[in-house]
């Protein structure tokens, strides 16, 4: 699949389609048009615009159209972070990622597996990252 990036309207349909595993567009549009007010059009539009970036597969099944993820949701979100990392200055990640751990909910098993995993970058890690966005 080429990696394309998707908006923020699409997403919103991905993360409904990876919590029900497959969905049919009249099931989208109950959802949707409850959750968001978006029409029905819309809503087909997206599912249309997903599956021609090649997030979605759909297959018949009769009259209704089935949609199925062909990405799987933790690669999704993992491009999705690679790509803004990769468009900022290296001297930045630490920032980054302190800003986004200080702003969202963690379990403790997620903040025990960042403990364990810091440490373990700690071992190697540089005094200091140097910037590389002009290549000396």
């Amino acid at each position: 699949m080429e990696k394309t990036e998707i908006s923020s309207s699409e997403w919103e349909v991905m993360r409904i389609v990876w919590t029900l595993g497959e969905t049919t567009s009249s099931q989208m549009i109950e959802i949707l048009s409850k959750k968001k007010e978006w029409s029905s059009s819309t809503i087909k539009t997206l599912l249309s615009r997903l599956t021609d970036k090649g997030f979605l597969n759909v297959r018949k099944d009769g009259r209704k159209n089935i949609y199925v993820s062909s990405i799987n949701e933790q690669d999704a979100y993992s491009y999705s972070a690679e790509r803004v990392f990769n468009n900022m200055c290296c001297m930045h990640y630490g920032e980054t990622i302190y800003n986004i751990i200080n702003d969202v909910e963690l379990s403790r098993n997620d903040i025990d597996a960042l403990i364990k995993l810091l440490n373990d970058k700690k071992e190697n890690a540089p005094e200091k990252v140097h910037c590389h966005c002009i290549e000396n």
